[in-house]
């Protein structure tokens, strides 16, 4: 199977570029006319009296390039096919189109191909009359003697600050001094778990299971070092450490927290905080992201950029845009706690005793103390092992309860009002809070309800309306409705538990559980065996039979 969502190869980056463009926000871009295989998407409100900003490169970065088009940022972005570059002729098209006499700032990743198909182009608009600079993004710290260290996330911020001095007129000798300025200061450096998966292509490049991959380029291209580890902690602290050394002294940082593409909010968000619990953080002041701004397909891995902030980087990287991908910087903050309001104390009853009542509740609950393992058993066949224990545990408490003489036994309505209060803490999960519904609800209706039946098939109802089962979907609810009609009917203990006893082993002629773990089993898996819960309540009344 392909781990990659496409329709037709050849027309995937194209049919990106229309997808980016019908649903900017901001309803600011297009794309030029040319001929088939130029990709170069435009501002549509630029004019041509200010330095035009042009980005570009292989495509399968997103938002890069094309999402930070727009006032502010990129006056145009050149996209060539998945991770190549564009070719000379599409790079020449953007400048011829976009530049006036300000000319214009080729923005340019340091990869040979971008340097070279950029800079073939630049040469050739200078031969046209066109005023044309270039500046190359080399933020990788990964290598730290690296001849030519690769343009990475740092890029984004080039466009920002190269975009930000454009709108405000300056000419392109003054834009090229800002942006070199700040690209010498920039760092980055990332880390994968896998690297990405191409179109067409199942697999990714391998990286062995509990490892990762320390420098791992945006193409996929290999590390410097290989991890013995996938631990969050362990990730953060060694990506702070290897910026730390590099920065020396720096501090007054922005920290831009970037998602290679692959991980999941949870994770993402997860990696910021452990970075923000490092030494790194003491030196950040600003914060962009966590988020997907530089991507490298899927790539499960993230990359943390650092750049040492002045006044005017401040304000350039503040100022407003009109582009979808860029997310905005804010001040970091240390973590925030609020007092909670604590919760008021219910009344649940006060202990009474009865001994009649405390029978029942013993009987009760040594029948599912002692049906532990059988229950357990039965729900390992249709569920995930574990109704039997939960129960027991439930039961254990209540009967700890009673030989404390905690239980209001001679209240009905306290009583199950004290179960439905108390039953949750012990037993967690869905059955508690199934149980904690029935008793709760019981327990409201107990004063207007003619008898305890009544007021069990009343919690039964907002069981059924909240846990969405109802009788006939096999589960508890087929064992405990015909046993509470009963009750309310005014039968007999005998015939009440033979009603529980009918409804449960009802549930082994049902082919189809709509409620729980066994909803996932077809027919044949289910076939024969009773529903633990209904096992459950079977076994419950056979003991009050007497």
């Amino acid at each position: 199977m392909s781990h990659f969502l496409f329709n037709k190869k050849a027309t995937i980056v194209d049919q990106a570029i229309e997808g980016l463009i019908r649903t900017s926000p901001h309803q600011n871009l297009a794309r030029l006319k040319t001929d088939d295989g130029l990709r170069i998407v435009v501002r549509r409100d630029w004019d041509k009296s200010k330095v035009a900003i042009i980005s570009g490169g292989g495509s399968g970065h997103e938002p890069m390039h094309v999402g930070f088009v727009g006032k502010g940022m990129l006056t145009a972005a050149v996209c060539g096919d998945i991770f190549a570059s564009p070719g000379v002729e599409a790079i020449l098209h953007a400048i011829v189109t976009v530049s006036g006499k300000a000319g214009c700032l080729l923005v340019v990743k340091n990869y040979t191909g971008d340097r070279l198909n950029f800079g073939l182009a630049a040469e050739k608009a200078r031969a046209l009359g066109f005023k044309v600079e270039m500046v190359l993004v080399k933020d990788d710290i990964s290598l730290p003697k690296n001849p030519q260290p690769r343009g990475l996330a740092g890029t984004i911020l080039a466009h920002k600050v190269a975009g930000y001095y454009a709108e405000k007129g300056k000419s392109l000798k003054q834009i090229v001094d800002h942006t070199q300025k700040m690209l010498d200061k920039v760092a980055t450096i990332g880390v994968a778990l896998s690297a990405c998966h191409l179109p067409g292509s199942d697999e990714s490049e391998g990286i062995p299971t509990g490892k990762s991959e320390l420098g791992m380029g945006i193409h996929g291209e290999h590390g410097v070092a290989t991890l013995d580890t996938q631990n969050s902690s362990k990730i953060a602290k060694q990506l702070a450490k290897n910026l730390l050394k590099h920065l020396g002294e720096e501090d007054n940082l922005l920290l831009l927290i970037n998602n290679l593409g692959g991980l999941s909010v949870l994770e993402l968000t997860l990696a910021a905080q452990e970075v923000l619990h490092t030494p790194l953080a003491d030196r950040v002041s600003y914060l962009q992201g966590p988020g997907t701004l530089v991507s490298a397909l899927d790539m499960k891995g993230l990359s943390l950029t650092v750049l040492p902030l002045d006044d005017q980087l401040l304000t350039a990287l503040e100022a407003p845009v009109t582009v979808a991908g860029w997310i905005p910087i804010s001040p970091a903050q240390p973590m925030q706690w609020q007092e909670a309001d604590s919760l008021p104390n219910i009344e649940v009853g006060k202990p009474s005793q009865n001994a009649q009542v405390a029978d029942v509740v013993k009987r009760i609950c040594q029948a599912l103390i002692d049906n532990e393992d059988a229950l357990n058993k039965l729900d390992g066949q249709v569920g995930d092992g574990d109704t039997g224990s939960t129960l027991a545990t439930g039961a254990n408490y209540v009967l700890k309860a009673l030989k404390q003489k905690k239980l209001p036994l001679n209240e009905p309505q306290a009583l199950l009002h004290w179960l439905g209060e108390k039953i949750t803490t012990p037993m967690g999960g869905s059955g508690g809070v199934l149980l904690s519904l029935l008793f709760s609800a019981a327990a409201a209706s107990h004063p207007d309800a003619k008898n305890l039946g009544a007021s069990l098939l009343a919690g039964l109802k907002k069981t059924k309306d909240y846990g969405g089962a109802d009788q006939g979907d096999r589960t508890m609810i087929d064992a405990l409705q015909p046993a509470f009609e009963a009750m309310e009917a005014g039968k007999s203990w005998s015939e009440v538990s033979n009603a529980a006893t009918s409804g449960a082993e009802s549930t082994k002629k049902m082919e189809k559980a709509k409620a729980g773990r066994s909803s996932y089993l077809n027919a044949e898996s289910l076939k024969g065996h009773m529903d633990p819960g209904a096992c459950a309540v079977s076994k419950v009344f056979e003991q009050l039979k007497d």
